[in-house]
């Protein structure tokens, strides 16, 4: 039953992580074609300024209900009212950033991109917290008809608005439709549905039970942007969006799949944390599968890179291929490593993750400027990959001590 149960939930998010990657690499092909390299580091800035903020102010809620610390209908109006509150925050932080950011930069385009992404951060902020239980109770059938609804909205606005307007615009407008469905739907047919009441007592456990999950978010969100950093002010904007797209291209497919595996096994975990041989079995079943997966994943980009960019691309992005071998292994590397923070989460170890991610980032932070320096997009890839395996001796040592 419960092997039945486990391979069912990676059926479920394994399939939704495919739609919509297609939908994603469907889009990107067109858009690719439309708008610029220069359009796609717009947009870039734009969304590193949105999670830069989401991540400072993020409160752990939905590990804290996975983690079944509280009751769903007891927390979910507090959980929604901090939410909106977040949500508003986030918003005004972002209308300040708006011009620092085009300032730093030299772009003073993405003003007004900012500005729209500000509206989105504020309209996610009434996403109903209830959405959880899709997770908590392994509801993956329902995320997936959710998600993927949600993802045909984003990609259809965004392909329509930019052939309109030819500019980052319509990446921003698909962004925002997508996240207008997720907020209808969730009021209306996910229950408990929220009131607007706050309850002192329950925000402060939450955001005690949190705090390491939004340490780790923030060490997680500078290694994962301090390349497009360093790679948009030293290199531009028009760098930046040939970077972003060899990101894309070698990693986001092997790094979906260890989301999709995170994602299914932190519930699994969390079920069986008190059973620690049972746990140990369940962790090293998903982590074979996952290894095994990725390898195939990343030999088929680094030795197919000049034809996957043919296709998905044009000819007019073949100047990538080299920094997407080097990102193929970055995104190996990566989903490796993914599979130790669910169990870590599981088992209520949290400071685990965070310092699992502050060891990436120091060695990021101390290889990306001379790396782009000496080797631009490639240098950066290799700065990433070297981050990345620094922190590997400390997962397996960890990882040891807790067995």
């Amino acid at each position: 039953m419960q092997i039945n149960k486990r391979y069912r939930s990676l059926g479920w998010m394994g399939g939704l992580r495919i739609v919509i990657r297609v939908l994603t690499f469907f889009r990107l092909g067109v858009l690719a074609r439309v708008l610029t390299p220069f359009e796609f580091g717009l947009f870039a800035v734009a969304t590193m300024a949105l999670g830069l903020v989401e991540t400072l102010t993020e409160t752990g809620v939905n590990v804290f209900f996975i983690q079944k610390e509280g009751k769903l209908k007891d927390y979910v109006s507090s959980a929604f009212v901090v939410s909106v509150i977040r949500g508003a925050l986030i918003a005004g932080v972002l209308l300040l950033l708006a011009n620092p950011l085009s300032v730093f930069f030299t772009s003073p385009q993405s003003v007004r991109l900012i500005n729209y992404i500000a509206a989105i951060a504020f309209l996610r902020g009434f996403i109903n917290p209830s959405i959880v239980k899709f997770q908590e109770n392994l509801e993956f059938g329902r995320e997936f008809a959710l998600r993927v609804t949600t993802a045909l909205v984003d990609v259809g606005v965004s392909i329509w608005v930019s052939l309109l307007t030819r500019s980052a615009i319509g990446l921003v407008f698909g962004m925002g439709a997508g996240v207008l469905v997720e907020v209808v739907f969730s009021l209306v047919f996910i229950h408990p549905k929220p009131k607007l009441a706050l309850d002192k007592v329950q925000v402060t456990h939450i955001i005690k039970r949190g705090k390491w999950v939004t340490v780790a978010g923030i060490f997680q969100y500078l290694f994962t942007n301090l390349d497009n950093l360093v790679v948009g002010k030293l290199l531009g904007l028009g760098a930046l969006g040939l970077y972003q797209n060899a990101y894309k291209i070698a990693s986001v497919p092997i790094t979906e799949i260890s989301d999709v595996f995170g994602k299914v096994s932190f519930p699994h975990f969390a079920q069986v944390a008190d059973d620690k041989a049972k746990l140990k079995e369940e962790f090293g079943k998903f982590t074979l599968l996952l290894t095994v997966t990725s390898l195939v994943f990343a030999s088929l980009i680094f030795f197919f890179a000049r034809p996957i960019v043919l296709v998905l691309l044009g000819d007019n992005w073949l100047s990538i291929v080299p920094a997407l071998k080097v990102l193929s292994v970055f995104g190996l590397v990566r989903s490796f490593e993914g599979a130790y923070p669910p169990l870590f989460l599981a088992i209520k170890k949290q400071e685990l993750v965070t310092r699992i991610t502050l060891i990436s980032f120091v060695g990021l932070a101390v290889l990306i400027v001379p790396a782009v320096g000496l080797w631009g997009l490639v240098g950066a890839g290799w700065a990433v990959v070297g981050g990345s395996f620094l922190a590997l001796p400390y997962i397996l040592y960890v990882f040891h001590k807790q067995s």
